[in-house]
C-alpha cells in the first residue's frame, strides 16, 4: 500500500491528461516546493553515506585519499514519469544519490535510485582502481517533455569498455569535485 507521501507524489507527477506541462499544481494540488520537500525527506531518511560504507565494507579512516563526493539528483531513465513543474524546472518520480569515497588505490561507488511513487529502489556498488580509470567527465542529455526541450546533467566515471552514469543534477559545486578528482586522478597516473 502506498504511503501518503507516495500518493501526493504520484499526484503531482501524473495530473489528469489534456493539460501538458503548466498546470500541474492546479490539477494535483501538489506544489513544486511540496514535491521537492517530499523528494529531500526521503533522501534524508535513507542515511546513504553510511548505508554506503556499509555496503563498501570499509572505515571512512581507510578513505582520505580525497573528502567523499556524494551526487544526486532526478533520474530520468529505467521508465521514470518526469514533468515539468510551473517553475520550468524538470523533475521525475526517480531519484538518484551516488557517493564515491577515494583510496590510496581505489575508487569506491555506491548508488542508490529510488522511485517516489512506490517501493522500488535499484542498489549498486562497484570499485576501481585509479589505474584502469580513463576519465571523469560530465554528459548533458536533452529530452522532449510535452514538446518542450529540457537538458540534465550527469556524470561518468570511465573505464575501458564501460561508463559508470550518475544524476548530479541536485549539486550546486559538482564541477569543483570533479575538478578535485580529475586532479587527484592525474596524481595517481603520473
Amino acid at each position: 500500500m502506498a504511503t501518503a507521501e507516495q500518493n501526493r507524489a504520484f499526484k503531482y507527477l501524473n495530473p489528469k491528461s489534456g493539460c501538458p506541462g503548466g498546470c500541474i499544481e492546479a490539477l494535483s494540488g501538489v506544489k513544486d516546493e511540496e514535491y521537492d520537500q517530499i523528494v529531500k525527506n526521503a533522501l534524508n531518511s535513507l542515511n546513504l553515506k553510511q548505508k554506503a560504507l556499509g555496503k563498501i565494507g570499509l572505515d571512512e579512516d581507510q578513505l582520505k585519499e580525497i573528502p567523499p563526493v556524494n551526487f544526486h539528483g532526478f533520474h530520468y531513465k529505467d521508465d521514470a514519469t518526469y514533468r515539468i513543474g510551473k517553475d520550468g524546472r524538470l523533475r521525475s518520480s526517480k531519484y538518484s544519490a551516488t557517493w564515491l569515497f577515494f583510496s590510496s588505490t581505489q575508487v569506491y561507488m555506491y548508488q542508490y535510485i529510488f522511485d517516489l511513487t512506490e517501493d522500488s529502489k535499484k542498489e549498486k556498488t562497484e570499485e576501481y582502481f585509479y589505474k584502469d580509470i580513463t576519465n571523469f567527465s560530465t554528459n548533458t542529455e536533452t529530452i522532449d517533455v510535452y514538446g518542450k526541450k529540457k537538458e540534465y546533467n550527469e556524470f561518468a566515471l570511465v573505464v575501458p569498455g564501460d561508463k559508470f552514469y550518475c544524476s548530479m543534477s541536485g549539486v550546486a559545486d559538482a564541477d569543483q569535485a570533479i575538478s578535485a578528482m580529475k586532479q587527484k586522478l592525474r596524481e595517481k597516473k603520473g
